[in-house]
């Protein structure tokens, strides 16, 4: 699987740190996005439906911990403003 949607804990996220990673935003849009190394990023508001290029779809939402596989192309389409907290692995 080329995304990865998970439900932490708040002890979990304390535990990774989560708290101190960099903040990322993008208003209602669509774009393409290639994944050259993994990201993994934890929601803090808004909604975003992801299209990957084998036609899977994915919504991800506030709460949500996601994680992108490396060399995953996809599309993103922006239905809230997103906010989320994100590290590269």
């Amino acid at each position: 699987m080329d995304v990865k949607i998970e439900s932490l804990e708040n002890h979990s996220l304390k535990i990774m740190g989560i708290d101190n990673w960099p903040v990322w935003t993008k208003e209602k849009s669509i774009f393409d996005w290639h994944y050259d190394t993994i990201e993994e990023c934890y929601i803090l508001d808004g909604r975003v439906k992801i299209h990957t290029e084998n036609g899977e779809s994915f919504e991800i939402k506030k709460g949500d911990f996601v994680t992108f596989e490396e060399g995953l192309s996809c599309r993103w389409e922006v239905l809230e403003t997103i906010k989320k907290h994100y590290r590269f692995k």
